[in-house]
């Protein structure tokens, strides 16, 4: 039942969940990680990265929604990238496991291989196995839309996008689950347009050890037409040549609200999370911390959103890196 409630609000409630099949768009791009965003950022640098993600909401909720995902990427040769994506996603009853595999290619538009002026296309083609348990649905009288089993089925997906990135700044773009799939799992609701639009650029001010990074990004999902915007300002203090202290803060807002009534009176409230980011580069070493709030008066639990997220930096040697302050592609 705990499971049957937790499903029904974060339909209602919160805008994000509704069409939601693919690796969700969280906040843990702003740790270096657009590549879970981007497939065009795949073997953006010179080197490769890891990064292992851990998501939990509401600790004190049975089945809460919870995500894992594991990413690696690294150049080869001039040109090209590749690399690939693990993800587990859990939402009550609902659960994906999934897997991507990704090329990039790159065209370096300045003579100078360390001055960062590149046109970037990406390609990430996947399969997720998508999973309804119904084996705890209970009734006194039977439900014939209830087959009291758990139905797992399977389809194909791809994703594209487009990055620039010239010193300091950056922008991308992206097409997320650009083909139609029937998933064939809600007998009474389904829907094969799972494709979502993404945009987003950013600038990292400041030469010397301290920088601040302001950055937007903008996403629809096209079955929906739901519209979401993140505004974030990261900054970067560095302690010596190889440690870097960072932290943040994003505003994700939605551009439409859920209606409610409460006491005999009709509102409506839009999604509306706050999202502290802290992190720490340790030579190769990479470690964040963010938690998510959500405001407003309606709300499943008090608490926040948890993630981790730990990475590698593997490959590259530092006479190869571009002279500039790009945490995304150095």
């Amino acid at each position: 039942m705990k499971k049957l409630l937790l499903l029904i609000l974060l339909i209602a409630l919160v805008p994000t969940s509704k069409a939601q099949e693919g690796i969700p768009v969280y906040f843990d791009y702003l740790a270096d990680n657009y590549y879970l965003v981007y497939p065009s950022m795949v073997g953006i640098g010179e080197g490769g990265k890891i990064r292992l993600t851990a998501r939990k909401q509401w600790f004190n909720v049975d089945e809460a929604p919870s995500l894992q995902t594991l990413n690696a990427n690294f150049r080869v040769g001039n040109r090209s990238g590749v690399g690939f994506i693990l993800f587990n996603d859990a939402n009550g009853y609902h659960s994906q496991t999934g897997f991507k595999g990704t090329y990039a290619h790159h065209l370096q538009l300045a003579g100078d291989f360390r001055t960062l002026n590149q046109l970037s296309f990406g390609l990430s083609a996947g399969a997720i196995l998508s999973s309804l348990d119904e084996t705890e649905f209970r009734s006194v009288v039977p439900d014939p839309e209830v087959s009291g089993v758990k139905n797992t089925v399977s389809y194909f997906n791809v994703d594209l996008g487009v990055s620039y990135n010239y010193l300091e700044f950056y922008a991308h773009a992206a097409i997320l689950n650009l083909l139609g799939s029937g998933r064939d799992l809600y007998t009474l609701a389904e829907f094969d347009n799972l494709r979502r639009y993404l945009i987003s650029a950013g600038y990292v001010f400041g030469k010397g050890e301290f920088r601040i990074e302001p950055s937007v990004l903008f996403q629809l999902t096209d079955f929906t037409k739901e519209k979401t915007v993140d505004i974030n300002a990261k900054v970067y203090k560095d302690l010596n040549p190889t440690t870097t202290l960072w932290a943040g803060l994003s505003y994700r807002r939605s551009f439409d609200g859920a209606q409610f009534q409460q006491d005999g009176t009709f509102g409506e409230q839009r999604l509306q999370l706050f999202t502290p980011i802290v992190g720490v580069n340790l030579n190769r070493f990479m470690f964040s911390y963010n938690y998510s709030y959500q405001s407003g008066d309606i709300r499943f639990d008090n608490g926040g959103f948890h993630q981790i997220t730990l990475g590698y930096d593997f490959g590259e040697q530092r006479k190869d890196r571009y002279d500039c302050h790009c945490p995304a592609a150095n």
